[in-house]
């Protein structure tokens, strides 16, 4: 008699179940086993370089935006950024793009702060969007507060040696930092008696400008200190100061050169003339040139100009001085600018304004120029 028990019998048709199982899934389709992949949503992406900026109140910074299109994305994207810090605007250029499918677009973002905008460290967020679709980026900023400037004076030639009732010239350089406005300038002390001190120009909006010292017959033999100035506001409305001093030494035993010279011609509006400056060297030994400049003391019109009313004076002129090397080195009994060898784009020139206004009172007008120098003999 056989014994077949019932947990045998269950386990031999799991066993069957599960081979003819094996056997449907060897046979089908690789297909039938997986669904099919959906197609990408069309979608943006941003992205912007530099990550972070840093600058000071007032200033501008700028970052490039990339905006990318993903799953075919196509058309228009408009441009935003949130997250700005108070007192300062964004400008995009260009405003939008314009995205092909899979293509990269890029516009620049220009940050601009403000003098209040108070100093901070600000995350800004950048959005591309096109309907309902959008991509967004984030980006810092920091604000610093504003650098106070600097300024500083120099003078050259640090000493000039002149007789009474000469004039001496300096040339003054400054240097500047977070100062853009005009520099005022001064002589705070240490003129001879009688003297008088003219900056040109004054107030200074360059780099440099010429100091004239005008002494008198009266003025004493002597060394005199001369202690000068220059003022004026920074970015943070900081008002900054520099000194200098400037040797004068004023000695009846000296030989003094001049220097003179006269338009080659007329002037009109908007032209210049050079001037071949003559020097007259009465030593006996070559002359040593540190300096010279010219100025214009003023403008006589003619007698039509005159009777007519017509206006012109030295605001209708400019004068550009010398630019070439120094020392000059002067023979005895002098030579001009062109016998010394240096080419005209060197020499001092005179040049008439075209302001725009009436300036028929010029016509014709004779200009009164005064030069100055100094140097010493060798």
């Amino acid at each position: 008699m056989k014994i077949q028990p019932r947990q045998a019998r269950l386990s031999l048709r799991a066993f069957i179940n599960a081979l003819l199982i094996g056997i449907l899934v060897m046979v089908m389709p690789s297909a039938a086993l997986f669904a099919a992949s959906p197609n990408p949503k069309p979608g943006i992406t941003v992205q912007t370089s530099p990550a972070s900026q840093s600058t000071q109140q007032g200033q501008t910074v700028g970052y490039v935006v990339s905006v990318t299109s993903t799953g075919g994305f196509t058309g228009p994207v408009g441009l935003t950024v949130g997250g700005l810090p108070a007192g300062s605007s964004a400008a995009f250029s260009p405003a939008s793009v314009t995205l092909a499918p899979g293509g990269t677009s890029t516009a620049t973002m220009t940050i601009a702060t403000a003098s209040t905008t108070p100093a901070s460290t600000n995350t800004l967020t950048i959005t591309a969007s096109s309907g309902k679709t959008s991509g967004s980026v984030t980006a810092g900023l920091t604000v610093n507060s504003r650098t106070s400037g600097s300024l500083s004076v120099a003078a050259t030639p640090a000493s000039v040696t002149v007789p009474p009732s000469a004039t001496a010239a300096y040339t003054l350089a400054l240097t500047r930092t977070n100062i853009t406005g005009p520099v005022a300038l001064s002589v705070l002390g240490g003129l001879p008696t009688g003297a008088t001190a003219t900056f040109s120009p004054n107030p200074v909006t360059g780099g440099s400008a010429t100091l004239q010292i005008t002494t008198t017959a009266g003025s004493k033999d002597g060394t005199y200190n001369l202690v000068l100035g220059a003022s004026a506001p920074d970015a943070a409305g900081k008002v900054q100061s520099a000194y200098t001093n400037a040797q004068l030494v004023l000695d009846s035993t000296v030989k003094q050169f001049t220097l003179s010279g006269s338009l080659p011609g007329l002037l009109a509006p908007g032209s210049s003339v050079a001037l071949d400056l003559q020097i007259s060297n009465p030593t006996t030994k070559p002359l040593s040139l540190s300096n010279i400049s010219v100025s214009l003391a003023g403008v006589s019109r003619t007698a039509d100009a005159v009777r007519l009313n017509l206006p012109c004076s030295v605001a209708d002129y400019i004068v550009t001085q010398y630019s070439g090397p120094y020392p000059l080195s002067v023979p005895r009994g002098g030579s001009s600018l062109a016998g010394l060898g240096l080419a005209s784009p060197s020499w001092p020139r005179i040049g008439m304004l075209d302001t725009g206004r009436n300036q028929d009172g010029c016509k014709g007008a004779t200009l009164q120029l005064q030069y100055s120098g100094s140097g010493q003999g060798n």
